[in-house]
């Protein structure tokens, strides 16, 4: 052990270890995090938004731990376990002499040192990165039976963290295609497959929803260079932080002399690329780009081994951003430190507020699948996202929770009320109203589809099939059905009442069946459409979201 780990290595790791498990238990859940611990609830092979991956990690946790601390545990061992394998990925026995070097180099990445206290998917990509290339690199040396396992099941991991994972694998495989002729490498994939097939089969049960979310469903806007490419271009700046110009440096002048480098350079110019391109179509996010931090930091730790002036240098610049990083932890503790109210600041104070107000009645959030897990987190009420035309899907329109809250009195808080039975307010001195709903039914989950996959925008007849999933008869007298009319970005502009015909002679939607009706569409007037979508409302509430984007014929 002390071949490969130097005693200074274990301090280092070891007061790392400490401090984010410290972070962990002092700092508030960010509105992400709690949506997470959400997804634990209920375990499952997929969620909405991600595969199972973090749900599982905060279940274990909070099967050891409670609170903040229990659904941050396990990113505190990952994050451990990801700079482990780094240091194993360094061929450079110098690296004994440089233990502080090493450490401050990773802790000035800002989004992979929050990851290491932060539950979110990205927290075991980062470490599913690293191990598979941990693995892979062994692969390369002596591929067998069991080295196919092992990277077969650590690629299913991968997947199941997060799906960009898929990048991941795909630019490795780029960099060495003579893999396409491995056996070895076709088992390794086999394996990985087969690991993958609950979540496949969740797809299946789930009519692909989370693919068709991120791939066709998201809203987007029209393109502009400021918002989306330089966008793009600050965040991989932002990843890296004050010492961004050796990272890229290095990357650029890396010359691979060994497939495994090889693999370092393409999975990092691969994955730049493509959210490069991307950023032409859609704005990006900063932490998709996060597993470019693997294969570049172990770049670069291996030039400043061989480069003393630099080593000085990113010595001295990366002790200013360990300064200001520290700072920037503690801030999201206290908030009087930092300029800013963040997502850890205030939360614990309006859930406790909002509590005091309703005692122990679930709570309906409209249009927030941030505020209704943040709040149940820190009250133990139940709680349900309400998701109507104006918002998107999310876990809340696929799960439970509507079932559970059925018929049942709540209190009911939506961001469009300006009075209401009750009220609170946030840190930031916004004010919500609420009102009490004494039975509470919502049909969110009816489902309308036209057979046509694209429609005419005409005065003509359609053909609406409506399923009903609930186990009650309902009658149509007591719903309004409504379409919005979207964008080419599937943006809603606009929402008209739906016209049912004469022509019907349905009185009643039959439980787990459905329905045809026969209806007709109002033309808009602020805009030429683009799609529409079909919502659905009851008792008063804003129309819901009953059908994916459906393409108006031009």
């Amino acid at each position: 052990m002390a071949k490969r780990f130097p005693k200074a290595f274990f301090v280092f790791l070891g007061a790392l270890f400490l401090l984010n498990l410290i972070q962990s238990f002092f700092t508030p859940l960010i509105y992400d995090e709690t949506y997470y611990w959400y997804y634990a609830q209920q375990l499952a092979w997929g969620y909405f938004d991600h595969p199972p991956m973090v749900g599982f990690l905060i279940w274990l946790g909070n099967s050891i731990l409670a609170g903040e601390l229990g659904v941050r545990f396990l990113s505190c061992i990952l994050g451990s376990g990801t700079i482990t394998i780094l240091w194993l990925l360094v061929d450079n026995d110098l690296k004994k002499k440089y233990v502080p070097h090493f450490f401050l180099l990773l802790f000035s990445m800002a989004l992979f040192n929050a990851y290491g206290f932060l539950t979110l998917p990205d927290t075991p990509l980062l470490f599913f990165t690293a191990l598979f290339l941990f693995v892979y690199k062994k692969f390369l040396k002596e591929p067998s039976i069991v080295m196919s396992i092992a990277l077969g099941v650590v690629m299913a991991c991968l997947m199941y963290s997060k799906y960009h994972a898929v990048l991941v694998i795909i630019f490795v495989l780029i960099s060495n295609l003579s893999l396409l002729k491995n056996k070895f490498a076709w088992l390794a994939v086999i394996i990985a497959l087969l690991c993958y097939v609950p979540h496949f089969k969740w797809l299946y049960d789930h009519n692909f929803v989370s693919i068709e979310y991120h791939i066709s469903e998201r809203p987007n806007q029209p393109y502009t260079f400021e918002g989306f490419t330089l966008g793009y271009l600050l965040n991989l700046i932002v990843n890296f932080g004050l010492l961004f110009p050796w990272f890229y440096w290095v990357l650029f002048q890396s010359k691979p002399k060994t497939k495994f480098k090889k693999a370092l350079v393409y999975l990092s110019y691969g994955v730049i690329a493509f959210f490069f391109l991307s950023s032409f179509h859609r704005r990006t996010q900063a932490q998709w780009v996060i597993v470019i931090c693997i294969p570049m930091a172990i770049l670069t730790y291996e030039y400043l081994l061989q480069n003393g002036k630099s080593r000085k240098w990113v010595y001295r610049i990366s002790m200013v951003s360990a300064v200001l990083l520290l700072y920037a932890r503690m801030g999201l503790i206290h908030k009087p430190m930092l300029p800013i109210i963040y997502e850890t600041h205030g939360n614990k104070e309006w859930s406790k507020e909002l509590k005091n107000i309703v005692g122990d009645t679930p709570v309906v959030f409209e249009n927030s699948y941030r505020r209704a897990p943040m709040f149940s987190f820190y009250s133990g009420n139940e709680t349900f996202s309400l998701n109507n035309i104006y918002y998107r899907r999310n876990q809340y329109s696929i799960d439970s929770s509507e079932a559970a809250l059925q018929n049942r009195r709540v209190a009911y808080v939506t961001p469009f009320a300006t009075s209401g039975d009750f009220s609170y307010t946030t840190l930031s001195g916004r004010k919500y109203f609420g009102s009490y709903i004494d039975n509470f039914q919502s049909y969110r989950k009816l489902e309308c589809q036209i057979d046509d996959k694209e429609i005419v925008l005409n005065n003509e007849e359609l053909s609406l099939t409506i399923y009903n999933p609930y186990e009650e008869k309902l009658d149509l007298n007591d719903f309004n059905f409504n379409v919005g009319y979207l964008n080419k970005y599937k943006q809603l502009k606009e929402i008209k009442p739906l016209l049912l015909t004469s022509n019907n002679s349905e009185q009643f939607l039959k439980p787990n069946d459905t329905t045809i009706l026969k209806v007709k569409l109002i033309i808009p007037e602020k805009i030429v459409p683009h799609y529409i979508k079909f919502a659905v409302s009851k008792n008063g509430l804003l129309p819901g979201i009953n059908s994916t984007s459906i393409k108006i014929e031009k």
